[in-house]
């Protein structure tokens, strides 16, 4: 999303009371004696000081919420890592890691007054092992890369985010990133089995194992997901599957968004798993067909696309099922993909939706939700008509499948009064995915985004519980200060606000230093 706003006059800046006490504390070192101290630790071209040079650091995807961080640190070696964190452990300076900065929660976003750790360079598969499936990979490297090492033993990474020719696999670990494919193959969590992290006291832990299983609290299930809070991942052993035998994609049109919606339910009532089953409303796939040209219908009020994999016997058989399903829940047209050019092409114009939709509008701010699969009818039927009350197009793009909802908000950011009424709207959204037994995130993670829901998804002897995790990791609360999990204060002042004001917009606002 490019927010064109982000450096207006008088905008403000984020709002240090979602952070830690403990981590508002003043650090022991002014900028200068900082920078002398790091100078010490890494070359000098691997420091950026300078607000030129900060600028492309000040957020991540979620552009709406941006400040300069006061230093930005790209070590090459796990041991300038944790030199870097013992320094600012002793000196009380918070620290936040950054992988390609694909993020859309704002989970990367500084908070002014701390050092951002990029891991840009840590970008080596350091091994690769086909007979044990695995590959051991430093957080740099791009998800996509993994698959293509690989592909030469017949194996691939199957998390795959719509980002993965750029983000990163450490930003996947910190948000538990899924994908397409995580329907049937599981995200992030599901195919790590060992990482190493670096503690905010310079201490290196390694977490899981090369075996399928280890010994105690799985602590390897914790990190997977915990936005940058609990430590910086410096490698990651990734579990590699074997490519099936044939992947076919059918791709069904519907005339009603409520139809494809109950289609998905009837597939996987049906006992069928797919290795993908996404949606995309008209509005998202008339961008991406005129973005891509792959040829999806335009005309169609929504279209699914199932990809069944397997064996030749296997995949023929449940293409059969899937298309009847289709058709007994009122597709419009099916269409099964004729070779692996045109399933390619099928999922190019699917991972190609979001840029699509952002030509369509100046901005556009991207949700994420997830809610259980039986309520996707009557969840979309309330979007309709939310977007109607604010006023405001939103083009729906789901990993239908598990129910993940990514509805994009297209707004004009330089028109007054919009993005207040845009965050509103997705405020709306993520409260319609708790009412219906859902959850604020699927895998963009919380961040700055939604802190303000998190108080409506758990109460606060939960909200404690989740600190006192964080303590236990980061007693001085110094890693990615001020996300994911809010204090029991700001619940408390939220919760008193009167019910028209609760989805107020977020004062984080980009400020301009």
């Amino acid at each position: 999303m490019v927010n064109t706003e982000k450096h207006a006059t008088g905008a403000s800046a984020i709002d240090h009371s979602m952070t830690d006490k403990t981590a508002a504390t003043k650090s022991t070192l002014d900028k200068a004696a900082l920078i002398t101290r790091l100078r010490e630790i890494v070359a000098a071209d691997a420091l950026l000081y300078d607000e030129e040079d900060l600028r492309p650091y000040e957020c991540d995807a979620l552009s709406a919420y941006c400040k300069l961080p006061m230093i930005v640190v790209l070590p090459g070696t796990i041991e300038e890592v944790q030199a870097i964190m013992r320094l600012c452990y002793q000196h009380h300076v918070p620290v936040i890691a950054r992988g390609a900065g694909t993020g859309l929660s704002g989970g990367a976003t500084p908070i002014g007054g701390d050092v951002v750790l990029s891991l840009a360079k840590f970008m080596s598969i350091l091994n690769i092992d086909p007979l044990a499936r695995t590959a051991v990979v430093q957080p740099g490297v791009r998800n996509l890369a993994i698959s293509q090492a690989v592909a030469q033993h017949r194996l691939y990474y199957a998390p795959d985010p719509s980002s993965q020719i750029a983000c990163t696999i450490g930003g996947n670990v910190a948000e538990n990133s899924g994908g397409v494919h995580c329907l049937k193959y599981g995200l992030t969590v599901h195919n790590v089995r060992k990482v190493k992290i670096v503690m905010m006291d310079g201490e290196l832990l390694t977490l899981g194992g090369d075996a399928l299983d280890s010994s105690g609290y799985d602590l390897l299930a914790l990190i997977n997901g915990s936005e940058g809070m609990l430590g910086v991942v410096v490698e990651v052993t990734v579990k590699l599957i074997p490519m099936p035998d044939r992947a076919q994609v059918v791709l069904a049109a519907f005339d009603d968004v409520e139809k494809a919606g109950i289609a998905v339910g009837e597939v996987i009532s049906a006992g069928i798993i797919p290795g993908g089953l996404e949606m995309m409303d008209k509005l998202a796939t008339q961008a991406a067909e005129d973005f891509v040209q792959v040829g999806y219908p335009t005309d169609a009020e929504a279209i699914l696309l199932c990809e069944l994999d397997g064996t030749n016997e296997e995949v023929s058989e449940q293409i059969l099922i899937v298309r009847e399903i289709m058709k007994q829940c009122g597709a419009t047209k099916t269409r099964t993909a004729c070779d692996e050019a045109e399933r390619e092409a099928f999922w190019k114009g699917r991972k190609a939706a979001f840029p699509a939709v952002g030509r369509l509008a100046p901005d556009y701010y991207c949700m994420d939700g997830t809610i259980p699969r039986k309520h996707l009818p009557y969840v979309l039927r309330r979007m309709g008509e939310l977007s109607i009350e604010y006023d405001l197009r939103v083009a729906n793009v789901f990993h239908a499948g598990d129910g993940n909802l990514h509805p994009l908000i297209l707004y004009d950011a330089n028109t007054p009064g919009e993005l207040k009424r845009t965050e509103a709207f997705g405020g709306k959204i993520l409260e319609l995915c708790i009412e219906v037994g859902g959850t604020i995130t699927g895998e963009h993670g919380v961040g700055i985004e939604k802190l303000d829901q998190m108080h409506l998804q758990f109460s606060n002897e939960e909200l404690t519980q989740f600190h006192a995790v964080k303590h236990a990791f980061d007693p001085a609360g110094l890693l990615n200060p001020g996300k994911a999990v809010p204090t029991p204060k700001r619940c408390s002042e939220y919760r008193q606000l009167p019910a028209q004001n609760k989805n107020r917009p977020s004062q984080n606002r980009c400020e301009h230093l």
